[in-house]
């Protein structure tokens, strides 16, 4: 610890040295900050003993904080960390391997985070200020930042980032026993015969990861179009793909693009899918009018405890943007998914599929909801309870497969 102290102290002060030489300097070349970088390392090393390995992590953690996210870049570059939670400058935490810890390094001021947050949110054009703070963002990678400032945070600005360093395959979700073999072969199925699926989940429950292992299923003949907050969704098998992210209000409070907005522009778009990657409010109208007319094989998500629950609340959410008898909205909401998929997070950490489930027709005044996979606490498996009952569609997805097979034959 003291010598992480040390250590500390010495980037502390010779990243000072480095900014009062560059107060001058409009724009700089990375070949020239790093010399500037191990100029100052060389005459601080004439002061004092510097190891080898301490000159190389000087080097490397200085320069990430010119020009990249400064200590963060740390567990960004880690790639067993999946996630980075800053509760204000003086307190990190991180996930790794499911668990939480606190991690043994520290912004030295609350500038520091101030700048890492402005320069994440500049590279997405999005605005985070003291009147508007709150906001989402990506990085290059892909990971999922959410910011909140004060006042509404009361400690300093919270920063939360969720890592996605690489898509996870369907494959990869069978060896981690998130869903069996069997389960991931008929969800394939589904999604090649066009069912209308949605993911439900409580947070941090894999569904943004569960969903880009049902596109890859996705045929590569097919024009998809993705609508997103902030663009997670990594789809790499489809050429002819639209990628669509919502867009903040300026500062004038004018520009702001919704996903209810990108719904509506994307039906203009010829699209064989359309994914939306989680509704939360009024949009999940929008989305339902999509998948009942004409774009069957659909995707989307959102949070729920249960997919009982996942059904009222999409019916909460189609009121808050339509005054509709609440008949017709449960009537929307069973035309329009076909296929519910369940997803938990255990106390061990672990992600599973929990449930996957046919949604029927209203009887009683209420949505069917006919589980189909189950998964069981006592044995840790998915276990298949019954057989889906709308099947017409799979045997189109047959009839596809064989031409398919026939035109890359001819």
């Amino acid at each position: 610890m003291a010598d992480g102290n040390r250590r500390e102290g010495i980037r502390s002060e010779l990243r000072g040295m480095i900014v009062e030489q560059l107060q001058e300097r409009i724009h700089m070349e990375d070949e020239e900050l790093y010399e500037q970088i191990d100029g100052a390392i060389s005459r601080k090393g004439r002061e004092i003993f510097l190891s080898l390995k301490e000159r190389l992590w000087l080097r490397n953690s200085l320069y990430d904080s010119f020009r990249r996210l400064d200590i963060l870049q740390e567990l960004l570059d880690d790639n067993e960390v999946t996630e980075i939670m800053v509760n204000g400058a003086g307190k990190v935490f991180l996930e790794r391997g499911g668990k939480t810890v606190l991690w043994d390094r520290r912004f030295d001021r609350p500038e520091q985070l101030e700048d890492i947050i402005q320069q994440i949110v500049g590279r997405v054009n999005r605005v985070v200020n003291v009147s508007s703070p709150i906001a989402d963002a990506r990085l290059e990678d892909g990971s999922r930042v959410h910011i909140v400032l004060p006042p509404v945070a009361l400690d300093g600005p919270a920063v939360t980032i969720r890592k996605f360093p690489e898509p996870i395959t369907m494959e990869k979700l069978i060896r981690l026993e998130a869903i069996t073999a069997e389960a991931a072969g008929f969800m394939e199925r589904l999604v090649e015969a066009r069912y209308n699926i949605f993911v439900s989940g409580g947070t941090n429950s894999g569904k943004t990861t569960f969903l880009n292992a049902l596109s890859s299923f996705i045929p590569h003949r097919e024009r998809v179009i993705t609508i997103e907050d902030s663009a997670e969704l990594q789809i790499s098998q489809v050429p002819n793909l639209v990628r669509l992210e919502t867009r903040d209000a300026n500062t004038e409070g004018k520009g702001e693009i919704t996903i209810s907005q990108l719904i509506r522009a994307s039906l203009r778009m010829n699209p064989d899918r359309i994914i939306v990657g989680e509704v939360r409010g009024a949009e999940a109208l929008d989305m339902l009018q999509a998948m009942n007319t004409g774009h069957p094989g659909s995707l989307s998500t959102g949070h729920s405890n249960s997919a009982r629950d996942m059904l009222n609340r999409l019916e909460t959410m189609v009121m808050m943007g339509a005054r509709l008898p609440l008949e017709a909205v449960r009537s929307q909401i069973a035309s329009a998914i076909d296929i519910m998929v369940h997803l938990g997070r255990l106390r061990n950490g672990s992600r599973k599929v929990l449930s996957i489930a046919e949604i029927g027709e209203i009887r009683d005044g209420e949505i069917e909801i006919k589980e189909l996979y189950r998964y069981g606490r006592e044995t840790g498996k998915l276990r298949k309870i019954r057989e889906l009952e709308n099947r017409e569609k799979l045997g189109d997805a047959g009839d596809c497969q064989r031409e398919k097979g026939a035109d890359e034959q001819w």
